[in-house]
Parts: structure tokens; C-alpha cells; sequence
């Protein structure tokens, strides 16, 4: 009885009333109800008549009140409720009961077409179960060594291992086809016997029944001939929400036959941010309470749907106020187009000041002198702001400020490859960024670096990463923005990347060879990079030897003639490559508006969604149709409305933080702070290694003693690129402006700007002038010039002149770019 009253039973998943046992069973004793008349005037319900067979076991009958005040609604408001309908082996006409603000009854047919497609079996329906319930995640049975004894594969990725430890493993323990309920599988997941994960389900939900059947059975596995499984799609793939209104998910699996599937109740549910909409274990969002956008992701087996949820901001906006805001190119309109689906609205405009400092700081990375700064305030000219961003991309300050920062991305340990060999490889990052060298070029030459590691800096990379998955793995962030790193061991938990994925794409490397040098810690000899006739990798969990294979694509058969590497860039550079155009975009944007349309910067993933997939997907194309030009790049986003935005916000974009409706704010780059110390007081470091003025953007190593560059977020020396450096801002950073030594001797030394301007001819008001212009780059405004002319003497005014430019100096508007 109780499988086949389950076969034309219903399963509640609304938002509304939840049955409880009670109703439950009154429902299996009693499948005609009275209706009551005033309940409902009527009813409608879809579809009329289903049938499970070929294409899976289970189907959603959607049931909604309708009445003359009110159109019938059948999706996600509140008078409908959802009914499943479930079908095993039987072929029956059945009554529905839903349990919403009444009870009614309705009649659908179903058919159900006997077919060993849809048979339970463990690939096709345990498994998804298991990682539903989170039993082969890591904190449970999927770690390393399991959990008391009981062992999974991590998310599943390994079925035949999953298979034994279940059905096979200590004589078929956990598993009881001739009494199914005692089985310790069951028992264990309904909290019967006493489980350190908990009741998973009851003994009255559809997963029990499902496992129950599977192990009745006998535990059958799926057949090696059955439709393979070949992406899983969530509906709605985008909805606007709106407050107190929920979203129910649905999921479904799709087949090499052709078949879909239904597959939401074993599919695992999660949000990205909770503060702008949750989700629930069955799948129902709901909007949270901040604003905003946000992705819902649905795992089933090894893979991953989204849903892109956006929550408004309450109120409204006219469609005007959208139309007249300012569009220099395609970037703001894709931004603009954004905010209006968020209902933000962007900040005022920069101020010509901060437009210059901001731009001057992100793209040479120093800060205007006065004199630049009052030729371009004094400039009446409409297109001023454009012409500067072509002058600075022109400036030779361009290619050591970019270059420093591959360098925290390239950089290797001196300790592990030598001192020589890291300055050739920064020699060969700044001329690379000074003469402008197309992106494709750059990483091809990099990747399919040959010869001595003492005259070619692009072979350093592998002297730094000898290890063929570790080039691999390196290889695969930086370039293309995928991290396989996790695949090395197991399916990546939030990407399709598999072990086959990470050995293949590392097979690349394996015939890279390395002649001379001396291992670490004593490396300071030369080393020749080339490329072997034979070589392989071997699988990291089979063994097997692992031919290359691209993301996506199959394995390659290459010759000993053949050049793996050379493929693998020809295949990186080509235009229809899907990654590599589209994470250098990604990084140039962050770079110069203070973060990325994806966070972290080098992983692109579909559980990792960009703020604005068409405004990325826009850059990548426009740097891939200009011959992955860095600076055409650079400049169309400092060319754009939105890079003159204000950092001040609005009321309508008071919480934004990734949709770009403002200017976002960032600590200065710790060399590009030092630098603008030292030239706001005339000063100059004094660098290990370095000639004699040397600006401390041009290290070529981190190894320069410097406490300043420390504190302020320099990567460590022996740290393995790439090195992410944190923007925050720490105590000891704002310790260090206010009381160093070393900053309190530059801002007291005679040839100081404090010490000239104080002795010169420059009235009071004068020297705050030109004060604000070189801490600043701005005029002060009336406030604030009377006040700081106010603190200076007439005569003997050195003093307060220092301790104005100490006062700007540990000012937040001098180490942020604002």
C-alpha cells in the first residue's frame, strides 16, 4: 500500500499552507473531498492530462483560484499552489488534493508508460539525492576520509567509488533489499538510529520513498547505454522580484536523447547573497532586504544553472530621468540600462579636479603637479577630459606603472629562481607595456617561452613553477580567469571542471624541459627552457597517462614534431576564444573603476556571474576587434560617463557596490602612495638596487628593504604569484602617516616644499593655495582656505606650514582615489 498510494499522491510545494500529517493522511483514506461552494468560485488547472515515460518520473501541476475581480494567475502568486505528480510503474487517473486557504479537488489523468528509462537507478536518481542532502560535501561524508567509516566521493564524482561504499562495502551493511525500511542508509537519514549529520528527511517524503524503491529493488546502477546527462537549465533564468513576493524554481535535466527531465527536488540550492534574495532547500526565493542583483545557483550532480534574481529598489523612477542622463559610448548605456532594472540612479558628475587626479592616479599612477593641475582647471575646452586620458596614455610613466602591477601576478620568489632571473623577467615586463605590445602576443610569447632564463624573461615563468600542474593550473588564472586548481583532486565544486579538465589542460606543459640552474634555495644560475620530443602526465586518480585537451574540447594526439604549447596559445589567441579576451577586460576595468564586473578578477564562472554580463561581454569584444590593444582599452572606459561619476552617492544608490552608479573609492597602490609622498616634499627613496632617483614603481624586486611599502600592502618576496594585495585600509597604515620617522624627516628637511614655500614671497593665502595643489590636486574651497590661513603666522611660519601638509597628508582624500 504504501507505494502505490504514493504513485498517484500529491506533493505540496507553494508558498502558502503546508499539509501536515494529519491532512497527509486523510488524504490516503479519502480521495473525494466535498468542495465547499464558497471556497473558490472556480478553478483552473495545468496541464489536463500528463504522461511520465520516456522523459522522466515526475511532473508539476500548477492549480490557481480565478473569480470576476481578479485574472488567474498560475505562476508564483499567492492563490495557486503546486501540486507533483509522481508515477512509478502505474498506469491511473487521479484526484488531487492542494492545501491551500481551502480544500478542492480536481482531475487529472496520467498516463504512465512502463520503460526501463524510468527505473531508479543510482547515477540517475541516488546520487543527485546525495548531494541534495549534502552528504558528499566536505564537512560530511566527502572529506578525505569520510565520516565514521562511511566514505563518498566529493559531490559525486565518482560513482563506481559511491556505489561500493553504499550497496557493497561491509557486506552490503547499509543497504536491505528484502526489508528496505531497516536498511541503516534509511534509518540513519531519518534520524531512527542516531546520525552526526541529523534527520535529513522523513520516512514520509518522496526521498525516502525514492530511496526506499532503489534499494527494493536491489540497487540497480544506471545502464552504460542510458541518455547521458548533458545540462542542467533553471526556470526562470532571470526575474525581477519584488517585495514579499516568492519565486519558485524549477529545474530540469537534459539528455543526450533529447529527453528532459524534471529534476527540482533533488537539485541543491544557493544563493550568492542572502541579503538580496535567499533560497530555500525546495527552491523558492525569497527578495531579502537589501537591493540589489544576485545569482541562485542549482547544482544537480556535476552540474550548475543559474538564476539571475534582481531586487529593486522600492519607489519609482521615471523613464526620463534614465533618457537624459549623459552617454559617451556604449559602456554607459549598458550601465545606465542596469541601474534602471534596479531602479538606481547614478551620482552627479565628478568635479574637473577630481576627474584630473582620478585619471592622472589610474592611469600613469602619479599624482598632477600644480602647474598641470591649473592648465587643465583653466581649460574651457568641451572635450578636455578626453584629450587628457590620450595624453597620459602617451606619458612614459605609462609602462612602469602598469607593469608593476603584472608584476604582483608574474613576479616569482628570488629565493627559488634567482635574482638575475627575476630582473629579466620585470625587464621584459616593462618593455612589453612601454612599446604597447598587442595582449595575444604578450601571452603567447609567454606561454611558448623557449631558451636561456638569463636572456629571455618570459622563461622565468617556469623556472618559478617547474612542476607540470603547477604551470598548468598558474597558467589557467592568470590568462584565461579559470581556476582548475580545485579539479586537481576532485570535481570543482561550483564549476563543471573535472579532473579530466585540469590533467588535460596541464598535459600541455608536460614536455617542457629544464637544463642547468640549481634547485632552490640556492638558484642563481642560469637555466635553458625547451621543449622535449616526448614526455606525459599522468592522471592524478586513474593513473593513466593524460593526452592535452583544451577547456571544452578533446583530447589531442600530438606528435614528437608537434609543439604542445604552441597549440595550446594558438588556441588561447584565437578570437573565438571564449575566456582570454574577456578576463584582461575584466582585470582593466578593475583596475581603473576600483573593482570588477567579477570578483575575484580571475574567476570567471557561472556560479561567479558578472554585475553586468553585456557590458563584459562589450570590453572583451571591443579590446578582441582592436587587436588587444591595452591602452584602446583603457581608454574607452576613462572615456565613459560612468568613470566621471562622483563618489558621492545619491539616495538611489546609497547601498550600490557593484553596479557602477558611483565612483568607488580605493587606497592608493603602496608604491604610488610612497611616490606621491616623495613628490609632494621634493624627497627622494633611497631603493636598494636602483639608480639614484629611481621611482619606486620601477622595483624591479620586492626585496628593497622598505617599511613604508610593507605596510601599505606590498606582497611578501617569497610569496607565489599571482598576489592579490588588499585595498583595505588597517590601523597601522594610518599610524604609520601620522608618526613615522622617516615621513616626519622628509616633511621637516630644509629642501622640503614646507620649507620653501614657508621662506618664500607667497602671501598666507598664497601657500595654502599652493598647499591643497600639490597634497591635493584641487583649489581649496572658501571654508576651507580661511581656516588654514588662519593657522599660519606671519613670520617664523614654517612650522604651521608642516603641520598643514602633515594635516592634507593623513587626510582620507589624499590616500584614496576619490
Amino acid at each position: 500500500m504504501r507505494r502505490n498510494h504514493h504513485h498517484f499522491g500529491s506533493v505540496f510545494r507553494g508558498s502558502r499552507t503546508v499539509p501536515n500529517d494529519q491532512d497527509l493522511k486523510f488524504h490516503r483514506n479519502h480521495r473525494s473531498l466535498p468542495i465547499p461552494p464558497q471556497a473558490f468560485p472556480s478553478l483552473i488547472y495545468q496541464p489536463k492530462r500528463v504522461k511520465i515515460g520516456q522523459d522522466g518520473y515526475r511532473r508539476d501541476l500548477m492549480v490557481a483560484s480565478i473569480d470576476s475581480r481578479s485574472p488567474p494567475s498560475l505562476h508564483n502568486q499567492p492563490s495557486s499552489e503546486t501540486c507533483l505528480v509522481r508515477s512509478l510503474r502505474l498506469t491511473c487517473t487521479c484526484s488531487l488534493i492542494c492545501f491551500g486557504l481551502g480544500m478542492f479537488e480536481v482531475s487529472c489523468g496520467v498516463a504512465s508508460e512502463p520503460n526501463s528509462s524510468t527505473a531508479i537507478t543510482f547515477e540517475s536518481d541516488i546520487q543527485p539525492l546525495l548531494a541534495r542532502f549534502g552528504c558528499n560535501s566536505g564537512p560530511c561524508h566527502g572529506k578525505a576520509r569520510g565520516q565514521n567509516g562511511f566514505a563518498l566521493s566529493l559531490f559525486g564524482f565518482d560513482a563506481d567509488l559511491d556505489f561500493a561504499a553504499i550497496a557493497r562495502e561491509g557486506r552490503g551493511r547499509r543497504v536491505s533489499p528484502a526489508s528496505p525500511d531497516s536498511s541503516l542508509l534509511l534509518q540513519k537519514a531519518t534520524g531512527r538510529l542516531p546520525h552526526g549529520g541529523g534527520t535529513r528527511f522523513s520516512s514520509e517524503s518522496n526521498h525516502y520513498e525514492l530511496l526506499r524503491t532503489w534499494i527494493e529493488d536491489g540497487c540497480p546502477r544506471t545502464p552504460d547505454d542510458a541518455p547521458k546527462l548533458t545540462r542542467v537549465v533553471v526556470e526562470p533564468s532571470n526575474q525581477r522580484l519584488v517585495r514579499d513576493q516568492s519565486l519558485a524554481l524549477k529545474v530540469f535535466a537534459e539528455y543526450s536523447d533529447g529527453s528532459r527531465r524534471d529534476v527540482t527536488d533533488s537539485t541543491a540550492f544557493q544563493s550568492n547573497e542572502r541579503a538580496i534574495a535567499a533560497v530555500s532547500d525546495e527552491g523558492v526565493a525569497q527578495p531579502g532586504p537589501v537591493p540589489g542583483e544576485t545569482a541562485i545557483l542549482a547544482r544537480y550532480m556535476t552540474h550548475i544553472a543559474i538564476c539571475r534574481v534582481a531586487l529593486p529598489l522600492a519607489g519609482s523612477v521615471p523613464d526620463e530621468a534614465y533618457a537624459k542622463l549623459p552617454i559617451h559610448n556604449k559602456i554607459d548605456e549598458l550601465v545606465w540600462k542596469k541601474l534602471k532594472v534596479l531602479g538606481m540612479q547614478p551620482s552627479l558628475t565628478a568635479s574637473d579636479a577630481k576627474f584630473q587626479r582620478r585619471a592622472y592616479l589610474r592611469a600613469i599612477g602619479r599624482l598632477p603637479t600644480p602647474t598641470e593641475t591649473r592648465t587643465f582647471l583653466a581649460d574651457s575646452q568641451s572635450d578636455k577630459r578626453a584629450r587628457l586620458v590620450d595624453e597620459l596614455l602617451q606619458r612614459p610613466e605609462y609602462g612602469d606603472f602598469w607593469a608593476n602591477k603584472w608584476a604582483d601576478l608574474l613576479r616569482p620568489n628570488p629565493y627559488r629562481v634567482g635574482i638575475k632571473a627575476v630582473w629579466m623577467l620585470d625587464a621584459y615586463l616593462r618593455q612589453s607595456f612601454r612599446e604597447n605590445k598587442p595582449y595575444d602576443q604578450f601571452v603567447r610569447e609567454l606561454v611558448t617561452a623557449k631558451g636561456s632564463t638569463w636572456k629571455n624573461g618570459a622563461t622565468v615563468i617556469f623556472r618559478d613553477r617547474p612542476s607540470t600542474v603547477e604551470i598548468g593550473s598558474s597558467v589557467s588564472q592568470l590568462f584565461l580567469g579559470v581556476r582548475l586548481e580545485c579539479a586537481k583532486c576532485h570535481h570543482h565544486p561550483f564549476e563543471v571542471w573535472s579532473q579530466d579538465d585540469f590533467f588535460g589542460f596541464s598535459a600541455f606543459f608536460s614536455r617542457v624541459g629544464h637544463n642547468g640552474g640549481l634547485s632552490p634555495p640556492i638558484s642563481g644560475g642560469e637555466e635553458l627552457i625547451f621543449t622535449k620530443s616526448s614526455g606525459s602526465l599522468k592522471h592524478g586518480r586513474t593513473g593513466a597517462n593524460v593526452d592535452p585537451r583544451v577547456l571544452h574540447g578533446d583530447p589531442l594526439t600530438l606528435g614528437p614534431d608537434d609543439e604542445p604549447r604552441q597549440v595550446l596559445a594558438d588556441w588561447m589567441t584565437n578570437p573565438s576564444n571564449p575566456y582570454m579576451a574577456k578576463v584582461m577586460a575584466n582585470r582593466v576595468w578593475a583596475e581603473i573603476m576600483g573593482r570588477g564586473l567579477v570578483e575575484p578578477v580571475d574567476d570567471l564562472r557561472a556560479t561567479n556571474p558578472s554585475a553586468n554580463e553585456p557590458l563584459l561581454d562589450f570590453l572583451a569584444d571591443e579590446f578582441r576587434n582592436n587587436g588587444y590593444d591595452i591602452k584602446h582599452l583603457i581608454s574607452i572606459i576613462m572615456k565613459s560617463h560612468v568613470f566621471e561619476l562622483s563618489s558621492i552617492p545619491v539616495n538611489r544608490n546609497v547601498a550600490d557596490h557593484r553596479n557602477f552608479a558611483r565612483y568607488y573609492r580605493q587606497r592608493l597602490r603602496a608604491e604610488v602612495l610612497l611616490d606621491a609622498v616623495n613628490d609632494i616634499l621634493l624627497s627622494e627613496e633611497k631603493l636598494a638596487a636602483m639608480p639614484p632617483g629611481s621611482r619606486t614603481t620601477q622595483m624591479w624586486t620586492h626585496r628593497s628593504s622598505s617599511l613604508f611599502l610593507d605596510t601599505f600592502g606590498r606582497p611578501d618576496p617569497n610569496q607565489d604569484p599571482p598576489c592579490e594585495r588588499a585595498s583595505d585600509t588597517t590601523t597601522p597604515q594610518i599610524l604609520h602617516l601620522m608618526n613615522s620617522p622617516q615621513l616626519d624627516k622628509k616633511l621637516s628637511s630644509d629642501s622640503a616644499w614646507p620649507a620653501k614655500l614657508a621662506v618664500s614671497d607667497k602671501t598666507n593665502g598664497e601657500v595654502v593655495l599652493e598647499t591643497y595643489l600639490l597634497v591635493l590636486s584641487r583649489l581649496p574651497n572658501e571654508e576651507e582656505a580661511v581656516r588654514a590661513t588662519a593657522t599660519l603666522p606671519e613670520k617664523d611660519r614654517r612650522e604651521a606650514v608642516e603641520d598643514l601638509f602633515w594635516a592634507l597628508l593623513n587626510s582620507p582624500e589624499f590616500y584614496f582615489v576619490d
